[in-house]
């Protein structure tokens, strides 16, 4: 048997230029898996959507006021100042078309004090997304450091913290917030008045929501100890430590960030439901559930009061949950 023959410039031997270059000389670039996420989120037309909402909604709440901008003093009235010569006496219902919607008040005025809707809207954007995000996060990294430990160690550590969840999981978290809430005194631990009342939402909400997240990342962490890059970060002296933080955390971004877009509309819902029920933020600051507590007796006289920060719940929930539903289809690798 004679060795092949070794002639240059045929189709044996491979030119660099015919692996680096595709079809009409364009190069082929691999794509990276944040790339392919990107190009699923793309084609998602609603989430694209619920992400611009959303980015507008939060660059609102931090420009609604100064230091950081001044949306509210020029585009309309402070959230508190009354315009009781635009309010009927009689009816108590905001003088003109529409519950006195104009240039000036662009969403109208409260019966009663004729303070401008559009303003107290910006305002309660604060509120509602202040909580909302400071509460998931608060659950995401107890959720997520106790569940991949949990997955993690396995044995007692893993039943410890299982049974841990249950407890949390079996508390009745509504009227266990209105009970501690309604019993928060008026100053604490260096804050006052609706700022400790929102330390305190803030804590409720993350502290007891943290075992939602906590199961998801348990059982992705149980799959990725068996992992193959695992063993090998153990098999070259890694420590738990090292393997945990350096090698698990960091593949489970995925479903951690997908949760917390889910996780933020209802915290947004919670806060609401608080304010609604007066044990949230108290007059005469804005927030949303408290806008539509006072718009329960006038519903009849000035249905904008209503309407208009019922549409901001809903809006700014329907949008998160956009987002969260295009992000987890993208981020899924099963998912076509």
């Amino acid at each position: 048997m004679t060795a092949p023959l070794d002639v240059p410039g045929t189709a044996m031997e491979a030119q660099p230029e015919a692996v680096t270059e595709g079809v009409g000389g364009k190069a082929i670039e691999g794509r990276s898996l944040g790339q392919i996420a990107w190009m699923r989120l793309k084609r998602d037309k609603a989430a694209i959507a619920g992400a611009i909402v959303v980015v507008f909604l939060t660059l609102i709440a931090i420009f609604a006021e100064r230091p950081f901008g001044g949306l509210i003093a020029l585009f309309g009235d402070a959230p508190n100042i009354p315009n009781n010569d635009l309010v009927d006496p009689m009816t108590s219902a905001p003088i003109g078309a529409f519950g006195g919607i104009s240039l000036e008040h662009p969403f109208g005025l409260e019966p009663v004090n004729g303070r401008d809707i559009f303003a107290r809207i910006l305002s309660g954007a604060q509120i509602s997304l202040l909580v909302a995000f400071l509460a998931t996060l608060l659950s995401v990294v107890l959720g997520s450091l106790l569940g991949v430990l949990a997955g993690f160690f396995g044995g007692w550590v893993d039943t410890l913290i299982s049974r841990a969840m249950d407890v949390f999981l079996a508390f009745p978290l509504l009227l266990f917030a209105i009970a501690i809430v309604g019993a928060v005194p008026d100053k604490a631990l260096g804050l006052e008045g609706n700022a400790l009342r929102i330390a305190v939402i803030v804590f409720i909400i993350g502290f007891f929501n943290w075992p939602y997240i906590a199961r998801i990342v348990r059982g992705q962490a149980l799959s990725l100890r068996e992992r193959e890059f695992v063993d090998a970060a153990r098999s070259l002296g890694a420590g738990n430590g090292y393997i945990i933080f350096r090698e698990m955390l960091p593949n489970l971004v995925a479903p951690i960030l997908v949760y917390s877009t889910l996780l933020i509309p209802s915290n947004i819902l919670f806060e609401a439901a608080l304010s609604f029920l007066g044990v949230g933020v108290t007059e005469p600051q804005a927030s949303w559930g408290g806008m539509l507590t006072l718009a329960v007796n006038y519903y009849t006289i000035a249905p904008h009061f209503m309407i208009i920060p019922g549409l901001a719940i809903f809006i700014t929930v329907m949008a998160f949950n956009l987002l969260g539903d295009g992000l987890r289809d993208a981020l899924d690798p099963r998912a076509r």
